[in-house]
């Protein structure tokens, strides 16, 4: 029996407009016109790129982006929050516009979080809030659990925290990489996009934003800006102690049909947080929920920070 043919709207979602951008709501265009306060931290010897919003002495939020991504994922949700809160993100090192390591751990890149919080200024109102979406909730959760008073609380988004009968089924990553290839047009690269889990996508506005915010000209074309090594190295220690050891309330975010935290994985963690921790389980989103319901996440986040942590 023959296989089926890829879906182009999971493995190309941006193919048919080649190149073109396609159009998006006011809502969305008015979101990335405000323009983020675009700064510069250096940490044990990597720049990072930051972007921050709203004004420095209201209570901090600190935006954490997931594996391959960047600080612009939140530059459509950020504005939405900049009101009452100085809201801040970056690229972690090895992805977006900061600098790459020889090799990279969790300890660094919750220094990171450290050292551009403290630089934008999000601990001038009091302790601040962390939200981590994907793999940016374990730099926030090793981050959390240093230091008890230093956060007020962290927000974890659709976490690849498995149940124990998962992850007995999930395959190791064996260290090995590929280098990027090199797209000899940017219309060629835009094609080759597509979301980690791949998922589908119906605000291809988004995905073609995030998608040219992800390429670099290089000699001969344009590559993708992560560093395709940073897996290679890295170990993360136990997931369910990162959750469990953390030093500040935590609260969870889910996408009803992300394919990579599924029921049983959100019950687990869920079990895994201190008794009375808020969970919101969007509707109608996968595992990338600020691309999926981005004004649906914005309006859970408004509601959860109005009364959490108490």
């Amino acid at each position: 029996m023959s296989e089926l043919p890829p879906d182009p709207n999971l493995s190309a979602p941006l193919g048919h407009l080649e190149g073109d951008s396609p159009p998006a709501p006011d809502w969305f265009r008015d979101a990335v016109a405000v323009a983020p306060e675009v700064g510069r931290v250096t940490v044990k010897g990597a720049r990072l790129e930051t972007f921050a919003w709203g004004p420095r002495g209201r209570p901090g939020l600190m935006l954490l982006h997931g594996n391959g991504a960047h600080a612009g994922w939140w530059r459509f949700i950020a504005p939405f929050l900049a009101g009452p809160y100085r809201v801040a993100a970056l690229s972690w090192s090895g992805m977006g516009g900061s600098d790459w390591r020889e090799a990279y751990d969790l300890d660094t890149f919750a220094d990171e979080i450290e050292a551009v919080a403290g630089e934008t200024g999000l601990f001038a109102a009091g302790p601040p809030v962390m939200v981590g979406h994907s793999f940016g909730c374990f730099p926030m959760l090793t981050e959390a659990g240093r230091e008890a008073g230093r956060w007020r609380g962290a927000v974890v988004v659709d976490p690849p925290i498995f149940s124990p009968e998962r992850r007995t089924g999930r395959r190791r990553e064996d260290g090995r990489f590929a280098p990027h290839r090199i797209y000899p047009t940017l219309e060629a690269a835009l094609a080759r996009f597509r979301f980690a889990p791949m998922q589908p996508c119906e605000a291809l506005y988004i995905a073609d934003l995030i998608a040219r915010e992800s390429l670099k000209e290089v000699p001969g074309g344009w590559s993708w800006r992560f560093d395709p090594s940073l897996w290679a190295r890295l170990v993360l220690p136990d997931r369910a102690a990162m959750v469990r050891e953390a030093r500040c309330p935590l609260a969870l975010v889910t996408g009803d049909r992300s394919d990579l935290m599924r029921p049983a994985d959100a019950a687990y963690v869920q079990g895994l947080l201190p008794p009375g921790s808020p969970r919101i389980d969007l509707p109608e989103a996968y595992h990338h929920v600020m691309v999926d319901q981005p004004l649906a996440f914005v309006a859970a986040l408004r509601a959860l920070l109005a009364v959490w942590p108490p």
